[in-house]
């Protein structure tokens, strides 16, 4: 009740754990297995996610020039980028970008990337997608790690996608948001607070009990420096819209209380995370999804959105 989530969806299964009963097992190096499993999962999603994105874009996939592809759920060479763009029959010459381990903040900085190459190659069109998948990072319950249940309890599987690109073809493509400025920052002596680690029994990962009142004492600053570049000035932040990656309830709770948000600006996040969880790099995708689905809805009623 505490994470808020109602439904996820993950790869493991029964079959699964019958196919490789060693990673019920505590202590066994299994990241094999788990690569295994995982690798072929987070193709076949990605997979999935970028052809209905492509149909909904409404031109052939031969037209995608660049793809950015975005995952910490596997690990091999070549990468999930040529087996995404080989499943999705794209030209051998489409140019390719691949972000690994980038966590909860690889879905942004995708979105980053694939603005940088589309602002850069005149008519391009780039393919961002996302894929993730838990098993990677499975691990049987313990007495001695009480805190394993909040990540069994938020985090989920998925993928997303997405198409990003200058000077869209009028009456073929139909944007539905616009990016102008993409900033990233870094807190000093913070880089503990998000721990990952890749072990013989697949990723560990550590987050802080600190996490959430670490992004309330700084996203301010934050916010203010992109506000500025948009020519916002002040606490206007109502007056904006807001794709926020719920990390969980705790540090949504904490940005609405800090810049004093109305509760409908963090709607579509907060239903994100109830309807997948912390899908990581996916969730993002799954954030903005929404808000074009509220966005339509106001239009339709006549609102302002």
């Amino acid at each position: 009740k505490s994470t808020t989530v109602k439904t996820r969806y993950v790869v493991m299964s029964e079959e699964i754990l019958k196919k490789y009963p060693e990673l019920a097992v505590e202590g066994l190096p299994t990241v094999r297995q788990r690569l295994d499993v995982s690798n072929e999962a987070v193709t076949k999603m990605a997979i999935e996610a970028s052809r209905s994105c492509v149909k909904q874009w409404g031109r052939p996939a031969s037209d995608i020039t660049h793809l950015v592809y975005v995952s910490s759920s596997e690990a091999r060479l070549p990468g999930g980028d040529l087996h995404l763009a080989r499943g999705l029959g794209l030209n051998p010459d489409v140019c390719r970008v691949l972000l690994y381990f980038m966590g909860c903040s690889g879905g942004v900085g995708g979105l980053r990337v694939a603005k940088d190459i589309a602002e850069n190659n005149p008519g391009s069109r780039v393919l961002l997608a996302t894929s993730e998948t838990t098993i990677i990072g499975f691990r049987p319950p313990s007495a001695d790690r009480p805190y394993d249940l909040v990540g069994a309890a938020l985090f989920g599987d998925g993928a997303g996608a997405m198409i990003l690109g200058t000077d869209p073809v009028p009456g073929v493509e139909r944007p539905s948001f616009e990016l102008h400025y993409a900033v990233q920052t870094f807190l000093p002596n913070t880089e503990k607070t998000i721990d990952g680690r890749l072990t013989e029994e697949g990723i560990n990962f550590k987050l802080g009990r600190d996490l959430p009142e670490i992004i309330e004492d700084h996203v301010e600053e934050f916010c203010m420096k992109l506000m500025k570049k948009a020519g916002f000035e002040g606490e206007q932040y109502n007056r904006m819209f807001w794709a926020v990656h719920p990390g969980g309830p705790a540090i949504l709770n904490r940005l609405e209380k800090r810049l004093n948000l109305l509760p409908e600006k963090l709607s579509c996040s907060r239903r994100a995370l109830s309807d997948y969880g912390n899908a990581s790099s996916n969730t993002i995708v799954y954030v903005m999804d929404y808000m074009i689905e509220e966005s339509t809805k106001l239009r339709e009623r006549g609102e302002k959105d």
